[in-house]
């Protein structure tokens, strides 16, 4: 695990190596054990990377790394998890290497197969940058789910590329305006969904994808063109035939082959336990396979209903782990808030980024390397959400829906006084605070088709226009056409709309980020092309029966682990922002949202935002999801601002 970052130019620039040890350095985070930076004068293109040694500790897996005849140079970021099998492949057709690093056979990949083809081939995290010195083209690539990060683009006559954003800040070409049309996707879903950023002109590489530069014609603001060398639709083809107990042994064979590629380490490594389905049944088998007791890690609250450490704790002593927990307070969540848009890099308000961070940093003083449950939800139909919208969308002609479009149709300030009159459990809220309901409401009702129907439902904010002054919309996961090959209107179509946007843009960031900040490499092996392939082609009965979810993941997990201990509802990494606004966090969240502060900066209205934050401060109501947004994109502004 590691970072880069780098440029082309189009015109001659004769600070090169300076340029490229500044953008190696504002990342150095994500690789503190080495640095390189790699010139071609010739082609007017520089690579800079920062190495956290995993594999191959020694100088032979050094970047930026030349493959064996030289022609091509890559700088790169992740783990390729098969690059045994592969080396194994070219050694007999003659092949050989110098260390034992994934990077030098997938050079030698590249050199054998050609680019895109060998794209295909490798199984691991991944984005990289490539140089091409014989035909002179330079790649820009991500993995299959999205898991490591790749940002792009022109500024001024530089063509500019990296792990995170503050590297491409340092090129003197970075020219950084603000592109206020993304507002309303943050305010929506708390994070800015690919392929844009925060920044105009910059663009997040979506994953599965590649971009190819012609070095020769470079064209200064012109964009390649984003190509995919992998389908996540290719795997929704149904197979039939199987039986929830036939499933379980074939997801526990794959389960077992991905966990074992990836606990290849020269160096410590452990796992995130939070108790749930997904943690437990990787630890469970990481446990399986292992000689000695697997290091695991979890994070708690003392709140009422946001505490899953003693979970994990449980799960911990009977896999005989050896766990280390850490309970989080509000002063420590209030120490680290002001740091999360340094961490984040641009504005992104998923509130478990907090706990995240925490128990990366706890993880990081034991090992380098840490295990995560993540992607077992949006794989094998995990989120509770799923059966209840799929349900309320089939309903939305039965009377309850007919009489909610009603409501919801009717002028919203008459509508608002009349259920706040007729309605005894309502009588206690604001006119203004029901009016807002009725927005959120109208909204869904108003959806055309299932996918704008379940984007109009996980948004935070209805109506993104009811805070914002700016305007704007663009094509991301949930509101792009559906790929052919999803069955429409089933839970498939929602499982591949959070697997095109929250999975990437949300969870995979949040961990990478938080986990980087911190110098940890985080690996997730339930996002093997294999698992993926596989879990995806499941009937949806087979996994949903009776409302619950993950029926083929629990029947593996509960061969390592007892129904008594995992059998609860749902929580997730929930942290109890709501309570924190109104305590520890107050005073920050009161100077971010000073009204003088608010109307200067005109992005918002500020009435609206000043009265949201009022009835949340009173108890009255709770808008924590709906301020948070608003409130990481201030910090992040302030910071950004600063420096």
């Amino acid at each position: 695990m590691c970072g880069f970052a780098g440029f082309v130019n189009t015109k001659p620039f004769s600070d090169a190596e300076h340029v490229l040890e500044q953008m190696g350095r504002a990342i150095e985070h994500r690789g503190p054990d080495g640095a390189g930076t790699w010139y071609d004068h010739s082609l007017s293109v520089g690579l800079s990377h920062r190495r956290l040694s995993i594999i191959d500790l020694s100088e032979y897996g050094a970047q930026p790394m030349a493959s064996a005849s030289g022609r091509f140079v890559v700088a790169f970021n992740g783990e390729i998890y098969n690059f045994r099998q592969l080396r194994k492949e070219m050694e007999a057709q003659g092949a050989q290497f110098r260390g034992h690093s994934d990077t030098e056979v997938m050079l030698a990949a590249f050199e054998a197969w050609g680019v895109e083809p060998a794209l295909q081939r490798l199984s691991g995290m991944f984005a990289f940058v490539l140089v091409d010195k014989r035909f002179r083209k330079l790649y820009l690539a991500r993995d299959r789910m999205g898991e490591k990060p790749l940002y792009y683009g022109w500024q001024g006559e530089s063509l500019l590329f990296g792990s995170e954003l503050r590297a491409l800040r340092q090129h003197p070409d970075w020219q950084g305006a603000i592109d206020t049309s993304v507002l309303p996707a943050l305010l929506r879903h708390n994070v800015i969904p690919a392929p844009r950023t925060i920044h105009q002109g910059i663009c997040k590489l979506p994953p599965a994808s590649y971009v190819c530069l012609d070095l020769d014609h470079p064209q200064s603001g012109q964009l390649p063109e984003t190509k995919r060398y992998w389908k996540l639709e290719s795997c929704f083809e149904e197979r039939s035939g199987f039986t929830l107990e036939s499933a379980a042994d074939e997801l526990e064979r794959l389960l077992k082959q991905s966990i074992s590629d990836q606990m290849v380490s020269d160096v410590p490594l452990g796992a995130f336990l939070s108790g749930g389905i997904d943690s437990s049944t990787v630890v469970g088998i990481m446990q399986s396979m292992a000689s000695q007791p697997v290091r695991t890690f979890s994070i708690g609250f003392r709140e009422e209903g946001f505490n899953e450490a003693e979970h994990a704790a449980a799960v911990a002593k009977h896999l005989g782990t050896d766990h280390t927990e850490l309970y989080v307070t509000e002063q420590e969540a209030r120490d680290l808030v002001p740091n999360i848009p340094v961490i984040y890099d641009e504005p992104f308000a998923d509130s478990s980024q907090i706990p995240t961070f925490l128990v990366s940093q706890m993880t990081r003083k034991h090992v380098t390397v840490a295990l995560s449950g993540d992607g077992g939800d949006e794989l094998f139909c995990g989120y509770t959400r799923y059966p209840g919208m799929l349900n309320a969308w089939n309903s939305r002609s039965s009377a309850a829906g007919r009489l909610k479009r009603i409501a919801a149709s009717l002028p919203p300030g008459l509508s608002a006084r009349l259920i706040r009159a007729l309605v005894h459990s309502q009588r206690h809220r604001s006119v203004e605070a029901i009016q807002y309901q009725l927005c959120r409401i109208r909204s869904i009702a108003e959806a055309s088709d299932l996918s704008e129907f379940y984007r109009r439902s996980v948004s935070l904010w209805p109506d993104p226009a009811i805070a914002l002054k700016v305007a704007g919309d663009y094509g991301y996961g949930l509101n792009s056409a559906l790929a052919g090959g999803v069955p429409d209107n089933t839970l498939k179509t929602l499982m591949w709309r959070d697997l095109n946007w929250y999975l990437p843009d949300d969870i995979l960031t949040k961990v990478d980020r938080a986990a980087m900040a911190c110098s940890l490499e985080t690996r997730i092996p339930m996002l093997a092309p294999e698992i993926v392939s596989f879990a995806l082609g499941l009937p949806d009965t087979l996994n949903l029966q009776g409302g619950v979810g993950k029926q083929v993941l629990r029947s593996v997990l509960y061969r390592y682990v007892p129904r008594n201990l995992i059998d609860r509802p749902k929580q997730g990494f929930a942290v109890p922002v709501a309570a924190w606004l109104r305590g520890a966090l107050r005073e920050w969240a009161e100077e971010l949202l000073a009204e003088h502060r608010l109307a200067q900066q005109a992005y918002w209205h500020t009435g609206m935002v000043r009265w949201m934050w009022k009835e949340h401060l009173s108890g009255r109501e709770d808008y924590s999801f709906e301020l948070w947004g608003i409130l990481m994109f201030q910090a992040w502004l302030n910071e950004y601002q600063r420096g």
